[in-house]
């Protein structure tokens, strides 16, 4: 009889803690429910920076580092929405004055050989430079469809294996003309040896282009440099000039949208082509960095993978 009112007891102990321990995990629930509920008012009233704090023991701590992991990734995206933003309000400042003032210039060019207000000599020196100005409206042009076309979802890269040696030097072979022209001394030292990579030619092509379309508009250097080689299974592509160099400041921002150097180099351009080189690469599977001394020139350096 002893032992029975003994385990009966017992038995109402451990119902009465169960039950004690059901009311407080219960309060602790809604606690932390009610904390969860305030937290993503706040969140919706823009503090981004809430997070619910939960011990990993507790009931409740699944569903709270959920919405911590939601509210980082929305504070993320929100981010980087307001960076685009900010982005595309320097994009179209640009535009009005990259565009607008080189087309009113070339405009009154035409419009005064038109005219007749200038003739012989000074006729045709203003049609030369209604043309110049023309083929750099275009190249800015171009150079803003690539952007927008990289950063677009329909973009789409024709990748095959291709050597690059040979593509390189039906690239260079184009620019020769031009350095000369532009008394640019140039080297290059490409190897008989076949380099066989997976890219994308005519987006190659666009980074070359654009490299050396920046030395010969902005870097106001006479002599490049440029070269490929092979290093640890990657093809290497090393273009060098000796200009005026970029401030180390700058360097670290080279290959964000719309950057463009403020000491020793030209206004002159958008600030988008060695965004889109950077693009470009790293979408091929392939890395660039930038080294420079002002003063003494830039190196810039790329790298894709060898095919066997």
């Amino acid at each position: 009889m002893l032992h029975t009112e003994t385990v009966t007891v017992i038995a109402l102990i451990i119902a009465f803690a169960s039950v004690g321990w059901a009311v407080f995990t219960v309060r602790r629930v809604k606690k932390q429910i009610l904390e969860m509920t305030e937290a993503l008012e706040d969140v919706r009233n823009g503090n981004g920076n809430r997070r619910i704090l939960s011990e990993m023991h507790e009931i409740a701590a699944p569903i709270a580092y959920e919405i911590n992991d939601i509210v980082l990734s929305y504070e993320n995206r929100l981010s980087t929405y307001r960076q685009m933003e900010e982005a595309n309000r320097q994009l179209m400042t640009s535009l009005s004055h990259d565009v607008r003032t080189p087309l009113t210039t070339l405009i009154g060019y035409l419009d005064a050989a038109h005219k007749g207000i200038v003739c012989g000599k000074e006729h045709d020196d203003y049609i030369e430079t209604a043309r110049r100005k023309a083929h750099d409206l275009k190249e800015y042009i171009d150079v803003l469809f690539d952007w927008f076309k990289l950063g677009s979802n329909e973009f789409t890269m024709n990748i095959a294996i291709v050597d690059l040696t040979e593509l390189t030097r039906n690239i260079l072979t184009c620019w020769i003309p031009i350095f000369e022209d532009t008394q640019m001394n140039f080297m290059i030292d490409i190897p008989e040896q076949p380099f066989r990579v997976q890219i994308d030619p005519d987006g190659y092509m666009r980074i070359l282009n654009n490299l050396i379309q920046n030395v010969i508009s902005h870097s106001h250097a006479d002599k490049i440099e440029i070269s490929l080689s092979e290093q640890d299974r990657n093809v290497k592509i090393l273009l060098t000039d000796n200009g005026v160099g970029i401030e180390k400041e700058d360097l670290k921002h080279i290959f964000e949208r719309l950057y463009k150097c403020d000491k020793g180099r030209s206004e002159k351009g958008s600030g988008l082509g060695l965004s889109i080189v950077h693009q470009l690469v790293t979408k091929m599977n392939g890395t660039i960095t930038a080294e420079s001394v002002t003063g003494q020139g830039t190196d810039f350096t790329m790298h894709f993978p060898l095919i066997d």
